[in-house]
């Protein structure tokens, strides 16, 4: 054999091993990052969606992990920044699996998939409450899943009632579900009205005090004093329409002054059908000169009884009528500085649209009705008295 013959296989040999300890030491180095891009898994997902369940598996955990961090995005964004809100109901013993058919199948969601992984993975697929929710394609999936831990509905419902003042409204805050305390909300109402639509009614150093729009509102949980007070007064001249508002700047009295003798008029309609004429007989006063005595603005004038637990002392005392205030319509004439009370709209109505009387007196039925009987003359005033009456 020759010597060229002898040295070639060794040649090839070299030349193999020369190229396969590159792709070697690639492999191992890909192999490394791998395996340390797995291992890293967890630990990324947990940065990115907070800890996982202690429940899943070491396999588990890192295909969720895995899962999540490529759609990390898709779950943190909304499906549709437009979306409007859509009620959504779990009932009790709802499983995970039918809420999330439900929920896709109301298009909260795209993927429902994904979904389910993300409950898995902090095992909120296992803490979701019964309830009634509202959700909207606005949320991001993740907004979704976490609202379905916490059954305590976005927002709560707040009534205003006719013939309340504004601490009465106050005093329905603590219990309301609403953060806003009442000394927030009396200090908003009494100092600032002219930072709010209904401010060009009201007079340099008037209140809010009247224009609270009586009804039932949905309010956010979260919703600042100035939010709240926003939504109460607003609806304002929308709640009354043009015509009462029109009818109310042409009545002669003005809109504020027409407020004021509509909140007196809301406090003593017991029957709101009578307003219209109690409103003529305070308009009729008004007239002819004579004081409104008017007994709901000594009740306000006085204000808290604490021995009845009420804003609204019943009956007044002689001492009552005596009270010294610009508010005690028995000893100042005409109408008080501003109104004592939030009227609803039909006694604003009855202020607008007031009943064609000659009455100027009227006194509570014997009967315990509510209703009311009306006179021209005080003596006939003096024969609806009932026993008992001091009148």
């Amino acid at each position: 054999m020759s010597r060229e013959n002898s040295i070639r296989p060794r040649s090839r040999s070299s030349c193999l091993l020369v190229i396969l300890l590159p792709v070697l030491a690639v492999t191992c180095i890909g192999a490394f990052i791998g395996f340390n891009y797995i291992s890293s898994l967890p630990e990324q997902a947990e940065e990115a969606f907070g800890p996982a369940t202690p429940r899943l598996g070491f396999m588990e955990r890192h295909i969720l992990a895995y899962r999540l961090l490529q759609a990390e995005d898709q779950l943190k964004s909304p499906q549709d920044p437009l979306g409007v809100p859509t009620p959504f109901t779990v009932e009790l013993g709802d499983a995970a699996a039918v809420i999330v058919e439900q929920l896709a199948a109301s298009g909260l969601i795209d993927d429902p998939e994904l979904f389910s992984a993300y409950l898995r993975y902090g095992g909120k697929d296992r803490s979701i409450q019964a309830g009634e929710y509202l959700f909207s394609r606005a949320m991001s999936p993740i907004d979704i899943a976490e609202g379905l831990q916490d059954a305590t509905p976005a927002e709560v419902t707040f009534r205003v009632l006719p013939g309340w003042r504004m601490e009465e409204i106050a005093a329905a805050l603590p219990t309301s579900g609403l953060s806003i305390t009442p000394d927030q909300f009396l200090r908003e109402a009494r100092n600032n009205p002219q930072d709010y639509s209904v401010g060009k009614f009201i007079p340099a150093g008037g209140t809010l005090e009247g224009f609270f729009v009586p009804g039932e509102y949905e309010i956010p949980r979260e919703e600042t004093t100035q939010g709240l007070i926003r939504t109460l007064v607003d609806g304002f001249e929308a709640q009354l329409g043009d015509e009462i508002m029109a009818e109310l700047g042409n009545s002669g009295l003005g809109v504020h002054e027409a407020i004021k003798l509509a909140s007196i008029v809301e406090r003593e309609a017991v029957v709101i059908e009578e307003a219209p004429q109690i409103a003529s007989v305070y308009l009729n006063r008004l007239a002819a000169g004579m004081k409104l005595d008017a007994d709901p603005t000594v009740q306000y004038a006085v204000g808290y009884n604490r021995a009845q637990a009420s804003w609204w002392t019943n009956p007044l005392s002689l001492k009552d009528l005596e009270f010294n205030s610009p508010y005690n319509t028995y000893i100042f004439p005409g109408l008080p500085p501003g109104p004592i009370a939030n009227p609803g709209p039909e006694a604003v109505r009855a202020v607008a649209f007031p009943a064609e009387t000659h009455y100027f007196f009227f006194r509570a039925a014997c009967d315990g009705s509510g209703l009311h009987n009306f006179s021209s003359t005080f003596q006939e005033h003096l024969s609806y008295g009932c026993e008992g009456d001091n009148e």
